[in-house]
Order: C-alpha cells, then sequence, then structure tokens
C-alpha cells in the first residue's frame, strides 16, 4: 500500500457488494467467521437502529 494514501471509507460488504464493485476494487481485507468481529457488528447495528428510532416522527398527542 502506498503510504501516501489516504484512507477515506472504511465499508462492510457482503459477496454480492463486492461482486457488484466489479474487479477495480482491489483493496479488500476479509472478515474472519471466528466471532472477532461480532461486538463491533453488534454496535453498529445497534446504532443504526437508534439512529432509525430517532428519525421515524413521533405520533402527535
Amino acid at each position: 500500500m502506498d503510504t501516501h494514501d489516504h484512507i477515506v471509507a472504511i465499508g462492510l460488504l457482503t459477496e454480492d457488494d463486492v461482486q457488484r464493485l466489479g474487479a477495480n476494487f482491489s483493496r479488500l481485507f476479509p472478515v474472519p467467521r471466528d466471532g472477532a468481529f461480532d461486538d463491533l457488528i453488534r454496535a453498529i447495528d445497534e446504532a443504526e437502529q437508534q439512529r432509525d428510532l430517532q428519525r421515524k416522527p413521533h405520533p402527535k398527542t
């Protein structure tokens, strides 16, 4: 990796996502399925759920 490149994004992709990106997507680091990232993925899922709850309009009372 060129040390002058700046990381601008990190993403969690499915195999389908990677296929859609095509051959030009060259820097891929697979996540092992050994449970090491389970806590991180759970925290991301929970944060997304909280964000979605905050975006829903509140019913008028």
